[in-house]
């Protein structure tokens, strides 16, 4: 049985931020339960917002055509997914929308997500804890072949959850992490048996 490969990150390009935090966390316990983990930074791929003229033009962007390998190499995602204005962030929905774009007349849109598995998360400072900014990324990778954990793990007043070294205060939060973590990797394992 092969190594469940997985791809963590968080659609925050604000180096502080909470969401990187959590994926990082994230990533940690799916490491400790036996996949193999890769963390991405999407600020590091310097993605311009998606404009079809300039895909025409000029194609993908190299950090876009990175982007894409990294997720058709793995098998599944950990996304930490922070909440603006009760959606998913627009980092986010642009990183997304790049990787989805085919690249030659023979590969399908969204070819990189078929068949993968994710897993979602979000850390926010007001009460629901990014809650329904989830609702539309679970939508929008429902729609491109992804599926998507029913479980997911939400950490509200993000300003005072986590402590000096990162870690979450709230036990009991943590082990909710460490849980989505885990059961990402078993379904994955199931995947590959």
């Amino acid at each position: 049985m092969s190594q469940p490969k997985i791809l963590a990150f968080a659609g925050s390009l604000r180096t502080a931020s909470y969401n990187k935090k959590l994926a990082r966390l994230a990533a940690e316990a799916a490491r400790a339960a036996g996949a193999e983990v890769t963390c991405v930074d999407l600020r590091d791929l310097a993605l311009p917002i998606y404009d079809e003229d300039e895909e025409t033009a000029h194609g993908l962007p190299e950090g876009a055509k990175r982007l894409k390998q990294m997720i058709s190499e793995h098998h599944g995602l950990l996304i930490a997914a922070p909440e603006y204005n009760s959606s998913m962030t627009a980092a986010l929905k642009n990183a997304l929308d790049w990787a989805s774009r085919p690249e030659g007349e023979k590969e399908g849109t969204a070819a990189a997500f078929r068949g993968k598995w994710a897993a979602l998360m979000a850390a926010s400072p007001g009460a629901l804890g990014g809650l329904r900014g989830l609702v539309h990324l679970r939508a929008m990778l429902g729609n491109i072949d992804v599926t998507v954990l029913p479980t997911q793990v939400t950490v509200p007043a993000a300003y005072e959850a986590f402590d000096e070294k990162d870690h979450l205060k709230d036990e009991r939060k943590a082990k909710q992490v460490t849980a989505l973590a885990q059961q990402l990797v078993e379904s994955l394992r199931k995947q590959l048996a």
